[in-house]
């Protein structure tokens, strides 16, 4: 609608349904060879399922019970920090998009939420609307963006989705704005329990 042909997609991503409806009919134009956008799953740092999970079979649950899915997991056992963006402590990422990552067609990054909602705070300021916690993250990487083109000069057209608003998580605004917010520094022995539980195929 706005006519415009973004350089950057990026999508909080938890499970990733959010995030394949955003970019992947741009991945389609991507790979028609019409449009080359750097494509961006924005995920928390203390659930980092595709930067720092491996790419194998797991269950889509922590019971055990779903068929096996070869995806970017941190092990279907492993417990996420209480994170105030409850809609991405999810230990795998969808299977679609883990192998879209794999083949190199997206990238991802995570974010702690201290820079997440700082971020939040900002959009509020600036466009009137309170985001959900979800959503924070990819503001977060879209405020990178644009300070990185702003320093280069670099035209830049950031696409993302707000996928909901932030009216029953004002409690966590108020826990970031009192300073009460911590980002919780996640081991590699914190995944290993999890990942050494990891279905054998």
């Amino acid at each position: 609608m706005a006519g415009d042909t973004p350089t950057h997609i990026v999508g909080c991503t938890g499970g990733g349904s959010n995030f394949a409806g955003l970019s992947f009919p741009f991945l389609r134009e991507k790979l028609a060879g019409k449009i080359n956008p750097q494509i961006t799953a924005v995920e928390p740092a203390s659930c980092p399922s595709l930067t720092r999970g491996v790419y194998a079979y797991d269950f889509g649950d922590t019971a055990g019970m779903t068929p096996l899915m070869k995806m970017h997991t941190l092990g279907h056992q492993f417990i996420p920090d209480p994170i105030h963006a409850g809609g991405l402590r999810y230990h795998g990422m969808a299977p679609l998009i883990s192998h879209v990552y794999e083949l190199g067609l997206m990238d991802a990054v995570a974010i702690p939420q201290t820079e997440c909602f700082a971020g939040a705070v900002k959009f509020a300021r600036s466009e009137g609307i309170v985001p959900a916690p979800e959503p924070t993250h990819a503001i977060a990487q879209a405020i990178r963006l644009a300070n990185q083109a702003k320093e280069t000069g670099e035209e830049t057209v950031i696409l993302t989705a707000l996928c909901g608003h932030g009216h029953f998580d004002l409690a966590a605004y108020e826990n970031f704005l009192a300073g009460n917010m911590v980002d919780e520094s996640l081991s590699d022995e914190r995944f290993a329990p999890a990942l050494a539980n990891l279905p054998q195929v």
